[in-house]
């Protein structure tokens, strides 16, 4: 089971209060509420930013969003004494900050590739997950390796860091702005082939559905997921953050969440 040492300071912070009393007409009723150097868009939870679906990262299953990053974030609720709370919004506007900015959400989490063009925009937690890139196409496509899809129709999800890759090498992909559209693309004939982070490829490959698909190469990109926060806005929440991932390393609850997710974790 999960747990921090305790912090009496940190839970008194969450009990915020959402409006000013008094006559003055001062209260800001849409300002996030404060306490203890920890800010929340709304009283009483800690509301995430995340894009669905992208498994097995978070995405929706009778009618409840789960998955790795959902399960992390509840760990950093529960050490608050807050509900988490999911917001799906473009991963655009998480990648560009521009939805912690709005006070949309406290926190993101989606599966977002640590880069120095995103740290201008959002404050990183530490890395809490190593991801590379893989290549989805049809059994038998006799694509085999990233020079063989350059002759190729190429898909991937806009505002990645594989669409990203992809470009660097000089391939122009089509561009679905999600991870289920883009694997729809593959299965309608629209693209040969596909870029996608090698987790979400394995989820969906797991689904008897895309039997007739196959990881045809794997691209060692050195990515790492962080979890971001409001650029210079809210450092005790991601400090909270920091703690929460690292505690997990240490006491075994990673390594749970990894599994059950997952797989076996990669030798280090």
């Amino acid at each position: 089971m999960f747990r921090l040492l305790p912090r009496t300071a940190l839970a008194a912070a969450v009990l915020v209060l959402a409006t000013a009393c008094g006559g003055g007409g001062d209260s800001d009723t849409s300002a996030p509420a404060e306490e203890g150097g920890i800010a929340f868009v709304e009283d009483g939870k800690l509301t995430t930013c995340t894009h669905l679906p992208y498994p097995p990262f978070q995405f929706e299953r009778d009618g409840e969003v789960i998955g790795f990053d959902v399960e992390l974030m509840d760990m950093v609720a529960e050490e608050l004494g807050v509900e988490q709370e999911i917001v799906d919004t473009p991963f655009e506007t998480i990648k560009t900050g521009a939805d912690l900015n709005a006070g949309k959400c406290d926190v993101a989490a989606a599966g977002i590739t640590i880069t120095d063009e995103r740290k201008a925009n959002l404050d990183f937690s530490v890395p809490y997950f190593d991801a590379t890139q893989a290549l989805l196409a049809k059994k038998g496509s006799g694509i085999t390796s990233l020079d063989d899809a350059k002759g190729k129709k190429v898909g991937s999800q806009s505002a990645t860091t594989g669409e990203d890759y992809v470009k660097a090498e000089g391939i122009d992909p089509v561009s679905f702005e999600s991870s289920d559209a883009e694997l729809n693309g593959l299965r309608s004939g629209q693209v040969d082939v596909i870029v996608q982070d090698l987790p979400v490829v394995s989820e969906w490959l797991k689904d008897e559905a895309n039997a007739d698909y196959e990881i045809v190469a794997n691209l060692d990109t050195g990515e790492q997921y962080g979890l971001a926060v409001k650029k210079d806005g809210n450092d005790e929440l991601l400090k909270t953050i920091d703690e929460v991932i690292t505690q997990a390393r240490e006491d075994g609850s990673y390594d749970e969440l990894y599994e059950k997710w997952i797989g076996t974790q990669p030798a280090s």
